[in-house]
């Protein structure tokens, strides 16, 4: 009977033990040595794919500013091109509307001159007031829109001789010793300007 208890004993142990070591197996083939766990591989493969992504939107960031500032650089280049073509152009505007205008006024410089010196020589000569008016009138007339066209007449005696608005006809001595030399004693012709420029010199008599 004692044999028997004895018996069971053993087997008891027996199944026990294969038991115990079955467990133990288990958990070495589920955490084998040396290799990570199945959790820590899927935290590791999203912080590489977490990385990538970034990686790559930073990339396109990147581009995307760089196109930016391309695209900027060229609006700035055509704004700066556009003004200096449009003064460029403005410069060319002015400078044909300053030509035609001094091409016109000398058509009709020739013709006041003609009138100053008919008034000139209605001093020597007798004439019919009314006549004479209308003359002056004319002329009046005539100078005001030269003027207001920016002519301005080169008729000035007793100053000094300038190479930029006179041509010298002749050279002789004052009548006045005090006269300095190379002074404008008589205007042949007078010269004019036009907005400051000369379009036609005043030719003299000048001092010796």
């Amino acid at each position: 009977m004692e044999k028997n208890k004895n018996t069971e004993q053993e087997e008891t142990n027996i199944d026990d033990r294969p038991l115990e070591e079955s467990k133990e197996v288990k958990t070495e083939q589920t955490h084998p040595e040396g290799e990570p766990d199945l959790q820590e591989e899927m935290e590791t493969a999203e912080g590489l794919n977490t990385d990538s992504e970034q990686d790559e939107k930073d990339g396109i960031i990147q581009n995307l500013t760089q196109e930016l500032q391309q695209a900027k650089d060229a609006v700035l280049r055509n704004v700066a091109e556009y003004e200096n073509q449009k003064k460029r152009l403005q410069k060319e505007k002015t400078r044909i509307y300053q030509d035609s205008k001094k091409s016109a006024l000398e058509s009709f410089l020739p013709i006041r001159d003609d009138l100053v010196r008919s008034l000139e020589a209605s001093e020597h000569i007798d004439l019919d007031e009314g006549f004479l008016s209308g003359i002056q009138m004319v002329a009046g007339k005539f100078e005001k829109v030269l003027s207001d066209f920016g002519v301005e007449p080169i008729d000035q005696v007793n100053i000094p001789f300038d190479v930029d608005i006179h041509d010298a006809l002749l050279r002789q001595p004052a009548e006045d010793e005090s006269v300095e030399p190379n002074t404008v004693l008589k205007v042949i012709e007078p010269g004019y300007k036009v907005d400051n420029h000369v379009i036609k010199h005043a030719k003299v008599i000048v001092s010796q």
